[in-house]
């Protein structure tokens, strides 16, 4: 019989203590909703948008977790594009006076963006934390893929693709001089 695993969390271990921490099935979705992405349960903010230091509820130190300015791009590309498109429609269709735009869209596009925000902060943290889990998962580990680093070797030449100039180029690290040499 096959049991149904995908919707149940598992019981695992957290690395820093002894405690037994709950592992959400979808860490995205919890992120998403502003809760861990490891357990689901601990808030992931304080505040609007500053992200707590650790979970509470399991631990999950939140400082290897940086998201940048990546969600904040994207919520401008994302509300302007809508807004603007918008905007342009009700132009061409009903030529309203330019003081109806002012007075529509400029609170529309900051609601939008204040709305969307913090979503899509929680978004970007969820997808960092589940790409984080799947390469340190065993089952990756196991097979090799951890990067090695190789003197002289550069992205490309791991990969396997063509070698770019900046393969041929001496490394930096092989010109400087180290302690041994004297």
């Amino acid at each position: 019989m096959i049991e149904e695993t995908s919707n149940t969390p598992e019981a695992a271990r957290d690395e820093g203590s002894s405690r037994a921490v709950v592992v959400c099935a979808d860490p995205v979705r919890a992120a998403v909703r502003g809760r861990c992405p490891r357990c689901g349960q601990g808030r992931l903010f304080d505040g609007f948008l500053k992200v707590r230091p650790a979970c509470e509820a399991c631990g999950l130190d939140y400082s290897t977790i940086q998201t940048g300015d990546g969600p904040a791009s994207f919520i401008m590309q994302i509300a302007g594009f809508l807004v603007g498109f918008s905007a342009l429609f009700v132009e061409i269709k009903f030529h309203p006076p330019m003081w109806v735009h002012l007075v529509v869209w400029i609170p529309l596009v900051i609601a939008l963006s204040l709305a969307l925000m913090r979503p899509g902060r929680g978004l970007m943290i969820g997808f960092q934390y589940r790409n984080q889990i799947d390469r340190s998962s065993p089952a990756e580990r196991g097979r090799g893929t951890a990067r090695s680093v190789v003197e002289g070797a550069t992205p490309d030449s791991e990969r396997g693709s063509a070698p770019s100039t900046a393969s041929r180029s001496p490394s930096p690290v092989s010109l400087r001089s180290t302690g041994e040499d004297r």
